[in-house]
């Protein structure tokens, strides 16, 4: 099958032109002006913008945590994630603490396998380490996964100083990277038993107890780490100039260091918390959690100045009913929000229409480097001969409004609800297949693919 795109503007890491697209089978195989050639099918796409697939590194599907189980599993959160224009998810496997890597990756395959709609692949979540993980992570790589993570603050899940400088020196001399949640937990712990001792329970603590200061003291901490390990490292969900400042830092220093942020750090503020209504509020509690509007700009324009690699979602869904359980403590509400599905178009919407960053910066932000830090450039990423053709027809007269209702993700609210977005999505192919139409997934038959991915080439 040779299908011809006609008419489009094309978007890369490098800039946009007018070309055509020629697609075989799943692969492109030519791009250019004006393209003369057979094919069995044409889509018009003039006036249309043409994106590489979008790539979430971020993602928690069919997770346990918090005493439930997200919403999302790999069904229903692949399903929204394709609706957004993403066809490549990138989820943790996580095994618990005394569980093997091998454990880890094994279940996630069972979760994943024939269950999801867009392409994925798995970082590995490290949260114990002795010789034993340390033996593992040779056959991790041969199973595909180059990306790993750990965790300075959640007591199931952290490592300490000397353990991260293990792994992380480890993780170099593989090839390998990790991403980092950076959170100070001891004095975050101090904080939320002084707002609990004083009877105060409301998610309103909830951003009173994480200040971005402590994010910022963690980001310091970790980079004199990965300083002493001499290893790469990526900030996952930077939220605050605090931290950015942190960063900039080690670069001064020689280091290589990548960040992510998130839409709802991009989008929202800390006002969502002082809701007196409490199902309001609590749908918003995440960590690190959503900061003081100011913060928004100062992020657009490291973004566009390409101070911040990569937009992931960090997408961890829970239902109004799951984040009821912490009505009494603020501590037990489950953490996360959706983003799958809004993604794409948000960022479009109040970044490139908006004239905070160029096309060119959201394709590299959601596309391209993602792509090249984890290990699936040239096969994703960008559209040209030989790449997957996963195609994202962007259409900027299409505009409308998020509404939950009209969103397939597994829950019954929409972080975004309200927001009017500039343009839509009209179409989305997977591997040279049509795979959404103007809102609606085609095909009820999951037909993701697991990338085994290389090495960083960001």
């Amino acid at each position: 099958m040779r299908t011809l795109f006609k008419g489009g503007t094309v978007v890369s890491g490098t800039g946009t032109k007018r070309a055509d697209l020629l697609v075989e089978d799943e692969k492109i195989v030519e791009a250019g002006k004006n393209l003369k050639t057979d094919a069995d099918r044409v889509v018009d796409v003039t006036g249309c913008l043409l994106f590489p697939g979008f790539i979430d590194a971020h993602t928690h599907f069919d997770l346990d945590v918090c005493n439930t189980t997200t919403a999302d599993d790999f069904y229903t959160g692949s399903r929204a994630a394709l609706r957004g224009g993403t066809t490549t998810v990138i989820d943790f496997a996580c095994p618990n603490k005394g569980e093997s890597l091998h454990y880890g990756l094994d279940l996630w395959h069972k979760k994943a396998d024939g269950r999801t709609f867009c392409d994925y692949g798995f970082h590995m979540t490290i949260d114990d380490w002795n010789e034993s993980i340390r033996a593992e992570l040779p056959d991790m790589f041969a199973k595909g996964v180059s990306s790993f993570k750990m965790y300075m603050t959640y007591p199931a899940m952290m490592v300490g100083d000397r353990d991260m400088y293990w792994a992380l020196k480890e993780l170099k001399s593989l090839g390998g990277i990790c991403g980092v949640h950076c959170e100070n937990a001891g004095v975050i712990d101090g904080m939320i038993a002084e707002r609990k001792n004083s009877g105060q329970f409301s998610p309103a603590c909830h951003p009173l107890t994480r200040p971005p200061y402590l994010e910022a003291e963690a980001v310091s901490r970790l980079l004199r780490i990965a300083q002493a390990a001499e290893a790469p490292v990526v900030i996952v969900h930077l939220t605050n100039q605090e931290a950015l400042k942190e960063v900039q830092h080690a670069r001064d220093r020689g280091q290589k260091v990548y960040v992510e942020t998130c839409p709802q750090y991009l989008l929202l503020d800390d006002s969502v918390y002082f809701n007196e209504d409490y199902s309001q509020a609590a749908r918003y509690v995440c960590a690190p959690p959503i900061r003081e509007k100011g913060q928004q700009a100062l992020l657009w324009k490291a973004l566009r100045r390409g101070d911040i690699q990569t937009i992931s979602t960090d997408h961890c869904s829970f239902t109004l009913e799951q984040k009821d359980a912490g009505r009494e403590d603020f501590t037990k509400i489950p953490g996360g929000l959706p983003g799958v599905e809004t993604r794409g178009e948000l960022i479009y919407s109040y970044g490139v229409a908006a004239k905070r960053i160029t096309a060119q910066r959201m394709c590299l932000a959601l596309s391209e480097n993602p792509a090249k830090l984890y290990g699936l450039f040239p096969r994703k990423g960008r559209l040209q001969p030989g790449a997957d053709a996963d195609i994202v027809v962007y259409d900027p007269g299409a505009s409308h409004v998020i509404r939950a209702d009209d969103c397939v993700t597994n829950v019954d609210y929409n972080p975004y609800e309200g927001f009017v977005t500039a343009g839509g999505i009209r179409q989305v192919w997977l591997r040279g297949n049509l795979a959404v139409e103007n809102g609606k997934v085609l095909d009820e038959t999951p037909q993701g693919r697991y990338m085994a991915r290389g090495k960083c080439s960001l």
